[in-house]
């Protein structure tokens, strides 16, 4: 007896709209790239090529330009680039001390932002309230004010993508918060809202556009009033049965140790978070934006307290890192926030502490590195989530 095949056949229209996607993928990620190029990297003709370019054109969401000049022989190349007046994204990334709410154009560009104060007290409907605040202005400044793709949340604690709600956010005092459903309730219904944690978000960053692009096994290792990692494996974001992968900083390092906001004690963030750091320095007064980058410039300038206190960090922050390093085996960790700071400060303590605490050695290739957006990686991460579902569907 034959077996009848089910799977159906492919569509004329869905290869279509799977070719369109890649070539705005490709122009997304990379900016200005020729026909030529597209045509090699995709494996398809040039004509096909061509009429994918000119739909994308009509589309508004690809320009075309031909160079002039140049001494090549033969017709130069036409080069793709993300239209000037194209859609763009809403990335927004909560801090406890700040939201920052930016819009970001196909192409990665953060084309303008909004920075609210929250004077260390941010609350769900609070945050709504403020980026709806802040879409005006940001539609002032952008091109195509109408074309808003979709807004990415960049959130320090526990995300389910798919229900798009925080589990739990112990410094912002949050638990089992619906915050995407509060945010699509208030945005028109052809505007997704995509919640992600902040470190994973910052890995995704910099693993498509960022100090990551050459490596599909890398650790972002976030460092703010918390402590948090974000993970990719393989080429694939690890997030966890529930959003909780990552949580590295409420893994406990001394039980005796320090009381945790959590409820644990001598969990990493008492040692490496922000308060932990001023406390090192004998500055025991309330964490602030403007405390922490005084203690890190007096570092810099040579304040032996200061220095002393990134000096001890950097031991646990070795000792973290190796951790990281025998249970993932990641080829680099980038270090964001607070621990690029303590990175920059005192790398060489930093290594000598990942050498004595990985198993084996850490091995040719590892790598230690500073983020390539600094401290936007997180809100970058938070734009790239944002154009999802126009990147997958540019119709």
């Amino acid at each position: 007896m034959r077996t009848r095949r089910t799977s159906g056949a492919v569509r004329r229209d869905d290869i279509r709209q799977h070719n369109l996607s890649l070539v705005l993928s490709h122009v997304h990620r990379d900016g200005a790239l020729t026909r030529a190029e597209l045509t090699q990297r995709l494996h398809l003709s040039r004509s096909t090529v061509g009429a994918l370019v000119a739909e994308l054109a009509l589309l508004e969401l690809v320009q075309e330009v031909v160079p002039t000049g140049g001494v090549g022989v033969g017709r130069p190349s036409h080069v793709v680039a993300p239209h000037a007046a194209g859609p763009y994204a809403v990335g927004v990334d909560v801090d406890i001390a700040h939201v920052t709410v930016a819009a970001i154009t196909l192409g990665g560009t953060i084309a303008a932002r909004e920075v609210i104060a929250t004077d260390g007290v941010v609350q769900p409907d609070g945050l709504v309230r403020l980026v709806v605040d802040a879409l005006a202005p940001l539609r002032s400044a952008v091109a195509s004010p109408g074309r808003m793709s979709g807004v990415g949340v960049s959130v320090p604690g526990t995300v389910d993508v798919t229900s798009r709600c925080v589990g739990v956010a112990p410094n912002l005092g949050w638990e089992g918060v619906p915050l995407g459903e509060m945010l699509q309730d208030v945005l028109p219904p052809q505007v997704p809202v995509v919640l992600g944690n902040d470190a994973d978000l910052a890995v995704l960053a910099e693993h498509q556009r960022g100090n990551a692009r050459d490596c599909d096994d890398v650790v972002f290792l976030i460092g703010r009033i918390g402590v948090g990692a974000g993970i990719i494996i393989n080429g694939v974001p690890v997030h966890g049965r529930d959003g909780r992968a990552g949580e590295i900083g409420h893994n406990v390092l001394d039980p005796t140790g320090p009381l945790c906001h959590c409820g644990k004690h001598g969990c990493i963030e008492t040692f490496l978070g922000e308060s932990a750091l001023l406390d090192l320095a004998g500055r025991r007064l309330p964490r602030t934006d403007a405390r922490v980058a005084a203690l890190f410039a007096d570092a810099r300038d040579g304040d032996t307290a200061a220095l002393g206190a990134v000096k001890a960090a950097a031991e646990t922050l070795g000792r973290t890192i190796a951790n990281l390093l025998n249970t993932l085996n990641p080829e680099r960790v980038i270090l964001g926030g607070s621990m690029g700071e303590v990175l920059d400060l005192a790398r060489p303590e930093v290594e000598a502490a990942v050498t004595r605490y990985t198993f084996g050695a850490a091995g040719p290739g590892v790598v230690l590195s500073l983020p390539a957006f600094g401290p936007d990686s997180a809100l970058v991460g938070a734009g790239e989530v944002a154009f999802t579902a126009l990147l997958a569907d540019p119709r």
